[in-house]
């Protein structure tokens, strides 16, 4: 059973209806929803690709709380293309999940473009995203993720594959990246007019440098550059904790929607708030505990459904203190259900926890999930600042990195 989720107003007279969006007080035009080629979305919320986070279960239970896309667990082209088993099976799909949104990686514009076409032909995707945001050290190293659209040719080439290989099945593609490599090697604005140019159909933007990974404070003045660089539409993403933040990144950029990911860890009723947000509506869930461990319960079934019992369990205990942050539930009970291996053990802790406890309000508006410190030097391929072409120097992908951006 859905969990019934108490929504608390904490503001009024903010939003209000204008077509043919909602207009702020800012005075622009909110987006009701987000259009890629010839998908539309119907609110302007995209779900990021987490790696071990963001599987079939995972987008199942986002889903029932609002609308938006909700994309796959990134998987890599190479890994596609030679029928890596892992790589297949990431590739699940939830019974009642109509749009299939797939996030690809790669450096060698042959794969991409084959990889693009196998996700169209036989996967029945209906959005493909590229990622060149990744920070990990084991990506960049190897001129993947956020260290790749240094080298412009390159990244042009692969976009190119990858449009010309939707194109004949009326999929759109599009690309999330970061700023740049560091602050001495921005790329965001080269980036965004290539995607332009190759047919791309937005391009999401990641506020911070390779080097920052998730330091700090994403940058939203660069997403409102990149706005008015280009025609295609942007999206933001970086710090947007509360449905509020993402109205806000919205009104400062002038962003065709946002892209969220850390925020809805432990709390996918997020998707709800923004639904409402963007609906013209500002509120903010405050679930008691009860109905948080209502939420984990359906998480754990949906996990159970798609995985089995046992390794449906062993999955939902990395989300236990994403859930529970904040709430004053003992380290002995969060120990325990780190441990969960059944859903009558997870019922029997659950049971335990008091339903009547508020939600814990100093959590709203704070960072959630990895954060860490930035890096003094990105880990790149060997001379790999030396030019800005790259269609020489493709670098070999590994058939199982994962990862976000």
């Amino acid at each position: 059973m859905e969990p019934d989720l108490r929504r608390i107003w904490v503001g009024s007279g903010r939003i209000w209806v204008g077509p043919p969006g909602r207009r702020t007080m800012a005075g622009m035009t909110l987006p009701t929803s987000l259009t890629l080629g010839s998908l539309r979305v119907e609110t302007p919320v995209v779900l990021a690709p987490m790696a071990g986070i963001t599987n079939a279960a995972y987008r199942r239970l986002c889903a029932e709380q609002g609308a938006g896309l909700y994309v796959c667990e990134m998987i890599t082209s190479r890994g596609l293309v030679e029928g890596d088993q892992h790589t297949r099976d990431m590739l699940v799909f939830d019974e009642l999940e109509t749009t299939r949104s797939v996030q690809l990686y790669g450096t060698d514009p042959v794969y991409v473009g084959k990889a693009a076409e196998i996700l169209c032909a036989e996967y029945g995707v209906a959005h493909i995203d590229l990622n060149f945001g990744c920070p990990v050290p084991k990506v960049t190293r190897k001129g993947g993720g956020g260290a790749l659209p240094w080298k412009r040719g390159l990244l042009g080439r692969i976009l190119e594959h990858a449009v010309a290989a939707a194109a004949p099945y009326d999929v759109p593609v599009t690309m999330k990246t970061r700023k740049g490599i560091d602050a001495d090697h921005l790329t965001y604005l080269d980036a965004g007019r290539i995607a332009q140019e190759t047919g791309v159909a937005a391009i999401a933007l990641h506020g911070r440098t390779v080097a920052q990974a998730y330091s700090g404070e994403a940058d939203w003045e660069a997403i409102g550059e990149l706005v008015a660089a280009v025609d295609i539409p942007v999206l933001g993403n970086g710090d947007i904790w509360e449905a509020a933040d993402a109205v806000r990144m919205v009104e400062q950029t002038g962003a065709a929607g946002v892209v969220v990911g850390r925020g809805c860890l432990g709390r996918p009723w997020l998707f709800r708030d923004l639904a409402a947000a963007f609906g013209g509506e500002q509120v903010a869930t405050l679930p008691r505990l009860g109905e948080v461990a209502a939420m984990m319960r359906r998480h754990a079934e949906l996990l159970c459904q798609h995985m089995g019992e046992e390794r449906g369990c062993k999955e939902f205990r990395k989300h236990v203190s994403w859930y529970l942050k904040g709430f004053a539930a003992g380290g002995q009970m969060r120990r325990s259900l780190g441990l969960v291996d059944s859903l009558a053990a997870l019922d029997a802790l659950l049971a335990d926890l008091d339903p009547d406890e508020p939600f814990p309000a100093s959590e709203l508006g704070a960072p959630r999930g990895r954060q860490g410190s930035p890096r003094s030097k990105v880990v790149l391929p060997e001379g790999w600042l030396e030019e800005t072409d790259g269609l020489g120097c493709v670098a070999p992908e590994d058939a199982d990195s994962a990862t976000g951006g």
